[in-house]
């Protein structure tokens, strides 16, 4: 099934905004990881490297102005929890903002969603990580993420302000080149990503090497090592 065209007008909703709850102890490189998020009581601020109360321990590998804000899908959550028979509240994909009403993995690269008072700008996917692998306790959960590809959303901060539960979601800018989230993750068509360079002015170091490794290594995912 083809994912939903976005357009201009489109809207969702704030289901949960999500901060660390407490740094929990891995075998990574770091030792620790803020992945345990919650949901949080009233407007938070948004500033341009993420929320009030949020933030990472693996500063390498994650965060920064084009990692501010990670959104999850309630709809692409409730597939998994079906899947794996268990809850997966709010905060469990380490997401700041769990969404619903619109495609989060299939958000085009550049866009503009706007939340309350709060401009993002959808800058890149989630890459699956040895710490989301412990954190969830499940058999084989990196692969298993990837290839479903239901991968959230990262976001760049534009305008500062404050998001809430119960927010509504409204994509502002759409760019005419159309690439997703999801498109990027999976590099399916390296011709297709090559078009990034060229059309989508917003694209990170990070996104460019992301296309780099699909040049050279088609269709393959390469999973992230950090949290």
């Amino acid at each position: 099934m083809n994912p939903p065209i976005q357009r201009v007008g489109d809207t969702g909703r704030v289901e949960a905004v999500c901060v660390v709850h407490a740094e929990i102890e891995v075998r990574t490189r770091v030792g620790r990881t803020a992945i345990d998020k919650r949901p949080v009581d009233g407007r938070i601020p948004v500033a341009a490297l993420g929320l009030a109360g949020d933030h990472v321990c693996d500063t390498t590998n994650h965060g920064g102005l084009d990692q501010a804000v990670y959104a999850y899908a309630e709809e692409d959550a409730r597939r998994w929890a079906e899947e794996l028979d268990r809850d997966l509240p709010a905060g469990w994909f380490g997401e700041n903002l769990r969404l619903t009403g619109l495609p989060v993995s299939d958000a085009v690269l550049g866009a503009h969603w706007a939340i309350g008072d709060t401009l993002l700008e959808v800058s890149a996917p989630r890459v699956p990580c040895s710490t989301f692998q412990q954190w969830s306790g499940e058999p084989r959960w990196v692969k298993r993420f990837a290839l479903r590809s239901d991968t959230g959303a990262y976001f760049r901060v534009l305008t500062e302000g404050t998001i809430g539960a119960g927010d509504e979601v409204r994509v502002v800018y759409v760019p005419a080149h159309g690439i997703t989230v999801r498109d990027l993750f999976t590099g399916a068509d390296p011709a297709l990503l090559e078009r990034l360079r060229t059309e989508e002015p917003t694209i990170s170091a990070d996104v460019r090497r992301q296309i780099d490794r699909h040049a050279r290594t088609p269709t393959t995912v390469e999973f992230g090592v950090g949290a």
